[in-house]
């Protein structure tokens, strides 16, 4: 669901302008307005922390997707190759602000299904 709205915006900029940004612009403003959103509602409205609230990273998915596009110049190619890369790229590119929550838990009381 991630991927329709930089796909018309590539559309766009691609058909009107031939600026293969598309993507990567749409993903920008997107990030901008959902940080925005994160910091006032959350942060300054709630109390609640940022950290625990931080968007998936989509810009090198987004830089992908318009290289596809400026590369190959088909939208079938792009479609194809372009998803499956953004698909791919979604979860390492995310790895680095997600790591310190990946940490071993060691519960007193043993495990918890036991």
């Amino acid at each position: 669901l991630l991927i329709t709205f930089p796909a018309a915006s590539q559309y766009f900029l691609w058909e009107k302008m031939r600026l293969p940004i598309g993507a990567t612009f749409c993903v920008l403003t997107l990030h901008f307005g959902q940080w925005m959103s994160r910091v006032f509602n959350f942060y300054y409205w709630a109390w609640f922390p940022v950290n625990f609230t931080t968007p998936g990273l989509m810009i090198p998915s987004a830089i992908f997707l318009d290289v596809m596009l400026m590369m190959t110049g088909s939208y079938m190619f792009t479609a194809l190759f372009g998803g499956m890369g953004w698909s791919l790229l979604f979860y390492p590119s995310n790895w680095t602000w997600l790591a310190p929550f990946h940490l071993a838990v060691k519960h007193p009381t043993g495990p918890l299904m036991s």
